[in-house]
């Protein structure tokens, strides 16, 4: 197991509606479970459904002195728009998980590693439809270790609102599919 990340800034982005900002609320709520400094920062299109949607989120040991990502060293997208959008902005050495399914032209990018993972489409075949952004929050964690394994189980709990925890067993599920992705 590689040394875990111990800061990141990270761009998540996609269409409204895809889950992009519960993500990184995922992401986020890690931080805050192992008493890390942490940002999140969510950004709406004009429409919440349809419209674009990403958020920045910031995870270190150390001060956050911004809360705005424009040079993030991970980037996690949805949808083609949004890689067309962020992608010439990652950071040399820096890491892209892209949601295959959604997104038909996967770069190249040289000095920074591009996993493509069909998420949406795992997320169909196993039965949990809509949750193809959970299972890319757990190919980023497979990827980093941004947190430990506990942490990431306990933040998906956390962020599962209480009057849909009939859905946490769902959201584990697709987070394991992208660990193993």
């Amino acid at each position: 197991m590689s040394e875990p990340k111990r800061s990141m800034q990270a761009v998540l982005a996609g269409f409204g509606g895809q889950g992009i900002l519960f993500a990184g609320k995922i992401i986020a709520n890690a931080g805050l479970l192992e008493d890390r400094e942490l940002s999140w920062l969510p950004s709406y299109g004009p429409e919440m459904r349809g419209g674009t949607a990403n958020c920045s989120v910031c995870l270190s040991d150390d001060p956050i002195g911004s809360p705005l990502v424009l040079n993030p060293d991970v980037l996690v997208v949805m949808n083609q728009p949004s890689l067309d959008k962020f992608e010439h902005s990652v950071q040399p050495g820096g890491l892209v998980i892209v949601d295959s399914t959604l997104v038909p032209r996967i770069p190249d990018m040289p000095g920074v590693t591009v996993c493509a993972v069909p998420a949406t489409a795992l997320a169909e075949e196993a039965g949990l439809k809509g949750l193809a952004n959970v299972i890319l929050v757990g190919k980023l964690f497979a990827e980093t270790r941004f947190c430990s394994e506990e942490t990431i189980r306990a933040a998906v709990a956390a962020v599962v609102p209480a009057r849909k925890k009939d859905k946490l067993a769902g959201n584990l599920r697709a987070l394991e599919l992208g660990i193993q992705a």
